[in-house]
């Protein structure tokens, strides 16, 4: 009877965990006495920091993963939601009263592999689409093509930003895994005490990087003792997110092609413009690429020593004076460090006089997985989160909507105190970059950062050579590897 027994409850156990959930009397490493005994109709996760964390059945269980903010004023018992229920989970609760709505953000306390130990499947996964398909929810079997589900909710993707949508579609396989949410953008920071201090006008949208070069040129300078940095760009966005819209990979006949047929092209005019257009100011004398975080205090000794930096969008908060994107323990450093600077914003430099075309999306997408046993209102909310509403109060709190309308761009920061003394009208110019001719390829994450960190900044070698080296060593060794061990990606 011990072993029937014993073989029922394995098996009741191994159906649960199909089905998304298991009984969390099976929980391995459950303490006795802990908040899984309150766990009633779902299940607990365990997790490196030893944290009870339920999701119950009759919740709706969003999971953020990648987005710096929401990880922030986490407490104790490592739950880190303030921050999102301050800027759209609170007005997401109002607009779904009867929908009982649970949120957690990556390690604060479960991550995927805790969730996918316990059986648990989110409802909801807002992640960055741009690798996070790849690396992480397409191995879980955690996307589904959203296409008929998008159709039948009447979303309109037309009208949301076009360089996103072909962003997801591009890691989709042919599908749509996934819906843009919002973007954080990366956006060109100036400091006003350096600019004031040499006499110089700040930069304004629709400068050209020939423009910008004059201006860091001039502002690279030593007074005395104090050294200062004109601009600062780091190179692998630069080319991640390329304002060309440029795609390394060359099409085949398939959307999965075989490891060995994956081919990239770098050695063509597009790349190499690219490449010389950010390695000149390298070249600055004394304008050496240390780390964007020196607009306020990186790797330089002295705070406030750079006068422009590319950047993303959730820094200007924190630039301005707001502490709600930082941990509560570190307000009183950021408050010294602040008054190094008088921070300014706009767009990112163009590459040709008269382009609007700034970086490809460094966006959130919401993901809906198919072990979801809340699809519908899943869909629901990923729709309200894409509205006009939705997206005019994630403008409001300095997020970047994917909906271009005057109410959500009239929005922007009114709800950061802080951001009322700075000009933001930069931060929607011009339009996101499309990527193109990505069709019939398989995304890998491939070492785009040896063009620049590796080869040209350690080895000296030029950009031409440097492009070359990537494309003919460098990724096909990357992707022979990962394939060795079994990866994807």
């Amino acid at each position: 009877m011990k072993g029937k027994f014993a073989r029922r409850l394995i098996a009741s156990a191994v159906a649960a965990l199909l089905l998304g959930w298991a009984p969390h009397a099976a929980v391995a490493g459950q303490k006795a006495g802990t908040a899984a005994d309150d766990c009633t109709d779902g299940v607990n996760v365990p997790n490196r920091y030893n944290v009870p964390f339920c999701v119950k059945k009759d919740e709706v269980f969003i999971f953020a993963a990648n987005y710096k903010p929401f990880e922030a004023n986490a407490d104790g018992q490592r739950e880190a939601e303030s921050v999102f229920n301050n800027v759209i989970g609170n007005k997401l609760r109002q607009a779904f009263p009867n929908l009982k709505i649970k949120y957690a953000t990556w390690d604060y306390p479960v991550r995927y592999e805790d969730l996918q130990a316990a059986g648990v499947v989110p409802d909801i996964i807002l992640d960055n689409p741009y690798q996070r398909i790849a690396r992480d929810l397409k191995p879980r079997g955690w996307v589904q093509d959203m296409t008929s589900m998008v159709q039948q909710a009447g979303l309109d993707l037309s009208k949301l930003n076009q360089g996103a949508v072909e962003q997801v579609k591009s890691r989709s396989e042919g599908k749509l895994y996934g819906v843009p949410v919002f973007e954080d953008d990366y956006v060109l920071y100036y400091n006003k005490k350096i600019f004031d201090k040499f006499g110089v006008k700040y930069p304004k949208s629709g400068m050209t990087y020939d423009q910008i070069y004059k201006l860091a040129k001039k502002l690279t300078r030593q007074v005395g003792t104090d050294a200062y940095k004109g601009y600062m760009q780091h190179p692998d966005q630069y080319l991640q997110y390329n304002q060309s819209g440029l795609y390394p990979f060359t099409p085949t006949d398939s959307w999965t092609p075989k490891p060995e047929d994956a081919k990239v092209d770098l050695t063509t005019p597009g790349w190499q413009e690219l490449g010389d257009n950010l390695n000149r100011f390298l070249s600055i004398p004394h304008n050496g690429f240390t780390t964007v975080d020196d607009f306020l205090k990186g790797d330089m000794s002295r705070p406030g020593h750079v006068a422009m930096a590319v950047d993303t969008l959730s820094r200007l908060p924190t630039y301005a004076g707001s502490n709600e994107f930082i941990k509560q323990s570190d307000t009183a450093k950021y408050d010294e460090l602040r008054k190094s600077i008088d921070v300014g914003v706009t767009s990112i430099p163009v590459l040709k006089q008269g382009s609007t075309s700034t970086y490809q999306p460094n966006q959130t997408a919401a993901f809906i997985p198919p072990q979801s046993t809340h699809q519908q209102d899943a869909l629901n909310i990923v729709k309200w989160l894409v509205s006009e509403q939705g997206q005019t109060e994630l403008s409001s709190h300095g997020i970047k909507g994917v909906l271009r309308t005057p109410a959500v761009e009239d929005s922007f920061g009114k709800a950061v105190p802080e951001l009322s003394k700075v000009d933001t009208s930069g931060v929607y110019w011009g339009s996101n970059a499309v990527l193109k001719n990505y069709q019939n390829t398989k995304y890998w994450d491939i070492p785009m950062y040896s063009v620049f960190r590796q080869h040209v900044l350690r080895d000296g070698m030029t950009v031409e050579s440097a492009l070359a080296v990537a494309e003919q060593t460098d990724i096909p060794a990357y992707i022979k590897n990962q394939t060795a061990a079994g990866l994807d990606w």
